[in-house]
């Protein structure tokens, strides 16, 4: 991804702060992981600012590229100013957005750790019992979420994706990859199709919903982070995607040490953690196999695409060989969630 001028993008900044924080002005950018699309940064504000945006973060749509789908940066700036005035449903604050050349939008820091209890390595993670209270509070949140009519928070122009054409999305991804990571990912795919569940009212869709896209005050759960794929679509996709991550079969990095091992060990089974989403949204789950075994299809494509890139640029390190030697796991997964539906014998 290209780097940006930061002194321009400084000079650039300087109006908006001024409007929306008069006198204030901003301190040095830090660039920020997070995010595979766009550019984001740090940066304190200094004046009469008040606490909650003594610092605040800055998303920038890569330069040189054409800002659309998940490079469009306007377009998550609309979802977070949407949700925002959703009561229970906690982003960070929109504070402005230029359509520029690159766009770009600043929010409010969220401070607080993003951590995959089962398949990220930190130095500092958090207890067992920390954990379980984060997957459930993200199952809670999810449901509130899921309450939320697309038209009641103002998107109601958002047109629903449907599920065979989220299930073509990774399949035509999947297909610019070389045979080596593809394995058998057709079968797959044809199996899925075969068998598309009926759509439900659609709702919001974060795309990624899982605990390292929040930000944790230790238990508390403070914001859903990085929506860079949201869309309208079927909200059994995300609830899916979250309890995957109960029992993940991807690996970036190694085997980890006693006190990672410690904390994945507080993350509930699926089984409850769909108890608690039920107990705030219920809804019928008969078909929740077929949806665990799309996501599979999804998590397997997009480390297939990235192990595609990395290849390609020189760059794919132990860490990018390690997850894409987990796609005949992932792919296996997916087939046993369709044994599980009877879909496939």
């Amino acid at each position: 991804m290209s780097e940006i001028d930061l002194p321009a993008l400084r000079a650039r900044l300087a109006a908006p702060i001024d409007a929306r924080f008069p006198g204030a002005t901003l301190g040095d950018l830090r660039r920020l992981p997070g995010g595979v699309s766009s550019l984001t940064y740090a940066a304190g504000l200094h004046g009469d600012v008040s606490d909650e945006h003594r610092t605040i973060v800055v998303k920038v749509a890569p330069p040189g590229l054409k800002p659309v789908r998940n490079r469009d940066v306007l377009r998550q700036a609309r979802v977070l100013r949407a949700l925002g005035t959703v009561d229970g449903v906690r982003v960070p604050e929109i504070l402005f957005a230029e359509d520029g050349d690159p766009p770009l939008f600043a929010m409010a820091f969220v401070p607080g750790q993003s951590y995959e209890p089962l398949t990220d390595v930190v130095d500092d993670p958090p207890t067992a019992a920390v954990v379980t209270e984060r997957a459930h509070a993200a199952a809670r949140m999810l449901a509130r979420l899921q309450d939320v009519v697309p038209a009641g928070a103002g998107l109601a122009d958002e047109p629903a994706v449907p599920l065979r054409d989220e299930l073509d999305r990774w399949a035509a991804l999947f297909a610019t990859c070389p045979d080596e990571l593809r394995h058998d990912e057709q079968a797959l795919h044809a199996l899925l199709a075969d068998a598309l569940p009926d759509a439900v009212e659609p709702r919001i869709l974060h795309g990624d919903y899982r605990l390292a896209n929040m930000q944790f005050a230790g238990a508390e759960l403070a914001a859903i982070i990085d929506w860079e794929i949201w869309s309208v679509g079927d909200p059994r996709t995300d609830l899916a995607w979250l309890l995957m991550h109960t029992d993940p079969q991807h690996r970036f990095d190694g085997e980890p040490d006693a006190a990672n091992a410690a904390a994945g060990t507080g993350m509930p089974s699926r089984e409850e953690l769909l108890a608690t989403y039920l107990a705030a949204r219920p809804i019928a789950t008969e078909e929740l196999h077929w949806f665990l075994a799309y996501c599979h299809y999804k998590c397997a494509s997009t480390i297939a695409v990235l192990a595609k890139q990395a290849r390609r640029r020189g760059t794919s390190g132990e860490r990018m060989e390690r997850a894409a030697s987990t796609l005949p796991a992932i792919l296996a997964r997916g087939r046993e969630h369709l044994r599980a539906a009877q879909i496939v014998g």
